[in-house]
């Protein structure tokens, strides 16, 4: 499961221009205490860098060689500013100038600079650890190849559902194949309840050779079709086993999409690493909470309910109509004048 981040959708042209603009405004503030011992102010070039970047950023379709030289403009003009940076530090200028902020994103253009540098001199669409974002540059880009979302950029959650409540098993803002934690979250299972489960209910991915030869010697039956060509004749047992376990891990989709829709699991707006990680697991939090508060309300409405009919019972505690008689006997209530009279 994936959990989308609040980014705009990045492009190689629009994070160079980006990363462009943040050093602008770095080498303006670390040149404001030299302004007497250098009169001369670098030159960035801002406003023909800009009018480069919309040349190109304007058009509904860009071809391969202008998007290329456009990149490769954009590369010279950050390699320039940064050359100032160094020399303005160079000069007595002090990184105490900066906010915490400009300092943690000058790091980060550094590494920009070095991955798209690479990308443009050997032509490729691809590096390890590539940053799409300076403000989140823990996001990774990563292909999940779904219409309409090829590319989603955010936390991979590896989650699991035991009686319908959710456990948070890992997060990482790194690709990751699940079918390799199949076991660790067993063991953790049997850590929890202190025996393993019956039965796994999984997707496609964590059916391998490895994790079924690692359940079937535990005893743990794994839901799914076996390994190899499918047999021509199933029986009416398997198709209705096949069902119930389908019907069974429908469950942790529709928690999914209950976190989701419900609680804003589609897109946490939390920009730190360490708030997006906390940020989602209160998420899944509320969500066994709000399925504990239903289990609650529903056993309190049991004790005033038929099981068979649904019907309300009366409780055993009240007599509607003794009290209902008494009120006339004693005439609490006058119904003549319809006020409220002295009992003698």
């Amino acid at each position: 499961m994936w959990r989308p981040a609040d980014i705009k959708y990045p492009t190689d042209l629009g994070i160079l221009n980006q990363a462009r603009i943040e050093t602008e405004r770095i080498i303006d503030n670390l040149y404001k205490p030299l302004r007497v011992k250098l009169r001369k102010k670098p030159r960035t070039s801002r406003k023909i860098a800009r009018k480069e970047y919309l040349k190109v950023a304007k058009k509904r379709k860009v071809s391969y060689q202008e998007r290329r030289k456009a990149i490769g403009k954009q590369l010279k003009y950050l390699k320039k500013n940064l050359g100032n940076i160094e020399d303005l530090i160079q000069a007595g200028a002090s990184q105490e100038n900066l906010s915490k902020r400009q300092k943690n994103c000058l790091e980060t253009i550094k590494k920009v600079y070095e991955q798209q540098q690479s990308m443009w001199e050997n032509k490729t669409q691809s590096v390890p650890q590539r940053i799409v974002s300076l403000t989140q540059p823990h996001i990774r880009p990563i292909v999940r190849g779904k219409a309409g979302k090829p590319i989603e950029f955010g936390a991979k959650l590896s989650v699991s559902c035991v009686d319908n409540y959710m456990f948070l098993d890992k997060i990482s803002w790194e690709n990751f194949n699940e079918s390799c934690h199949l076991k660790e979250q067993v063991e953790k299972y049997k850590e929890t309840f202190g025996y393993y489960p019956e039965s796994v209910h999984v997707d496609k991915i964590y059916r391998t050779r490895e994790n079924r030869n690692w359940c079937k010697e535990r005893g743990i039956r794994i839901s799914g079709p076996k390994l190899g060509r499918p047999p021509k004749n199933v029986s009416e047992e398997e198709k209705k086993q096949a069902h119930s376990d389908e019907c069974f891990r429908n469950a942790i989709e529709g928690k999914f999409g209950q976190a989701k829709r419900r609680f804003s699991l589609n897109l946490v707006m939390t920009k730190l690493p360490e708030t997006s990680i906390t940020s989602i697991a209160i998420t899944f939090l509320v969500v066994n909470l709000s399925k504990l508060l239903r289990q609650f309300l529903s056993l309190f409405l049991s004790l005033f309910t038929n099981n068979r009919t649904g019907e309300l019972i009366k409780p055993p505690f009240i007599n509607f109509d003794y009290t209902l008689n008494n009120f006339y006997v004693l005439k609490l209530i006058d119904l003549s004048e319809n006020s409220w009279s002295k009992v003698a």
